[in-house]
């Protein structure tokens, strides 16, 4: 069976295209390389020992797109990744957010539809369910989906609903998994979390300030009505949540549901306090840290319930925070690395 890959070459991405492969998929992948680079998919084929077919593309262009499914008829599913995802930027740049995400979100179903694929796995995210009491966790997939606290949330908002309304009126099959907070790095270090600039997500700051390329890491509040007063959040290891979507490419093959909706993470909050503690522990480094304000938009806590796709897809999460950070951190000295030789 193959599968197209859109932002293949992206942190998730290029995650999964390996744990496809691994699981005896054929591959094409697609990307623009605007928030990745060329020697991930050289990677990619040094991890697997196979080739794929990678194609720069971009879902803005149609007739791009549609020359994709041309060249492969044999596509039988589509995993989507390929989106904006800094919440920060999308709050400061909607149009480019809802251009990119919705838009081209519309113009890969019309590709789809176009050339007769069926199956999709959609790239959501617990952005949909907004900041929650204690009380309502942890999230469910019946917990409410509410007003987004982003342009970038309210894009994965959207898209569920128009994936929604398609899956209803045509023979789509759409999965959408709804993601916590990916971290670590495959165990080879050969793929990673590779932010462009300064990192919107704690883990590669964290592991930034580690190897001096950053000179502190400020924690964004430390008055939250939580254990130590830090944010909570469901940190899943990147390599777990590619796994999934093999389950739910297994899942459209074999289950006659037009659309549903799983939450992906593993089932447990961490501080990012206690975060910075593991690191310190599996790293041996200290961290120059330092509590500032709250950050505008920052959700106090939310971690997941998991059982759905415990129960109906097969999987869980497998993966510690301990590793997560150890793989993360092997990662970003590999980078080091290859800085230290190009100098």
């Amino acid at each position: 069976m193959k599968v197209l890959v859109t932002g293949g070459s992206g942190f998730i991405g290029s995650h999964t295209v390996v744990e496809l492969q691994q699981a005896g998929y054929d591959v094409v992948a697609i990307d623009n390389f605007e928030n990745s680079s060329p020697e991930v998919v050289d990677n990619i084929q040094r991890i697997t020992g196979k080739s794929f077919d990678f194609i720069q593309a971009d879902i803005r262009d149609k007739q791009a797109l549609n020359s994709v499914f041309v060249k492969h008829p044999d596509v039988k599913a589509v995993i989507h990744f390929a989106a904006y995802k800094a919440v920060g930027e999308s709050v400061e740049k909607p149009l480019a957010y809802y251009e990119n995400n919705v838009g081209g979100t519309v113009n890969l179903v019309e590709a789809m539809q176009n050339n007769g694929v069926q199956n999709l796995v959609f790239s959501s995210s617990c952005t949909v369910y907004g900041d929650v009491t204690a009380d309502a966790l942890p999230i469910t997939e019946d917990s409410p989906v509410v007003r987004a606290n982003s342009p970038y949330g309210n894009t994965k908002k959207i898209c569920e609903e128009l994936l929604f309304d398609v899956a209803k009126a045509s023979a789509t099959k759409i999965v959408a998994l709804r993601y916590f907070n990916p971290i670590g790095a495959h165990d080879s270090a050969l793929i990673g979390e590779l932010p462009n600039g300064v990192p919107n997500n704690l883990i590669p700051f964290v592991t930034q300030t580690a190897i001096g390329m950053r000179e502190k890491l400020t924690v964004f509040g430390k008055d939250y009505p939580t254990r130590d007063g830090s944010c909570i959040r469901d940190y899943i290891h990147v390599v777990d949540l590619a796994k999934a979507h093999v389950k739910a490419i297994e899942f459209l093959s074999n289950n006659k549901d037009q659309y549903s909706v799983f939450n992906i993470g593993t089932g447990n909050g961490n501080t990012v306090l206690e975060v910075i503690a593991a690191f310190e522990k599996v790293s041996g480094k200290k961290l120059n840290y330092v509590v500032g304000p709250r950050r505008e938009g920052d959700v106090v806590q939310i971690f997941a319930s998991c059982d759905k796709a415990t129960n109906v897809l097969g999987w869980k999460a497998e993966r510690s925070l301990d590793n997560a950070l150890e793989t993360a951190w092997k990662w970003e000295l590999h980078l080091q690395s290859l800085i230290t030789a190009n100098n």
